[in-house]
């Protein structure tokens, strides 16, 4: 690769920018439009052509879960392994403490704070499991004007049927709240933490890879 594109990859790389190295008869080249479905899969490979070669550099993908409870504790290892940096985000230390989530990367701050000190983008994913309105909802009015790529809410049917009220009435149209996944997860009759952390990674992998 020439010095000057690496360069530039790097900067991407740094930036959170997805972006295509492209070689072939053309030259070579980095594109950051136009290989959508590649960006999606995460997907190197041969254009039609044959002759054509894209090499994806997405970011790493990223999971923020607002709130340290028990479904987050079977979550941060799952999402882990499924490829995910994770981050914790609980203003209440006694829940986000170092022996809960041992070696974790934990901000002890207000959710909408958190999150605007990390930065959302397309590689990101945002799971909310607080259950109170005080933390998640500041959370998704940061959200909701991102392009995060999932957006998830734990809470029953009632519960998410206030939170759309709460999210009309601050001015939100219908298609941005349609964004929120809630009641968070796949509906695979979950029971128990570790199971509702499984229904939420397939359902993140089903936004991420599929669309929404």
């Amino acid at each position: 690769m020439p010095e000057e594109l690496l360069a530039d990859l790097v900067l991407a790389r740094e930036a959170r920018v997805p972006v295509a190295y492209v070689t072939g008869p053309a030259g070579r080249r980095l594109e950051r439009e136009g290989h959508e479905a590649r960006f999606r899969m995460d997907r190197s490979g041969f254009e039609a052509d044959g002759e054509t070669f894209v090499a994806i550099h997405n970011p790493p993908l990223r999971l923020i879960i607002v709130g340290a409870v028990h479904i987050a504790q079977a979550l941060v290892p799952m999402a882990r392994i499924t490829g995910y940096d994770p981050i914790l985000i609980d203003p209440r230390e006694s829940f986000a403490s170092e022996a809960r989530f041992p070696g974790e990367t934990v901000l002890h701050d207000w959710p909408d704070e958190g999150l605007r000190a990390l930065g959302l983008d397309q590689r990101t994913g945002l799971v909310l499991l607080t259950h109170d309105p005080k933390l998640d909802d500041p959370a998704l009015t940061e959200a909701l004007r991102s392009d995060v790529f999932y957006i998830g809410a734990l809470g029953s049917t009632r519960t998410h049927a206030k939170r759309l009220d709460r999210l009309t009435e601050a001015g939100f149209s219908e298609a941005e709240i349609g964004r929120i996944h809630g009641p968070i997860g796949l509906d695979i009759g979950a029971a128990g933490p570790s199971e509702i952390a499984v229904s939420i990674l397939a359902e993140m992998t089903r936004v991420l890879r599929k669309g929404a």
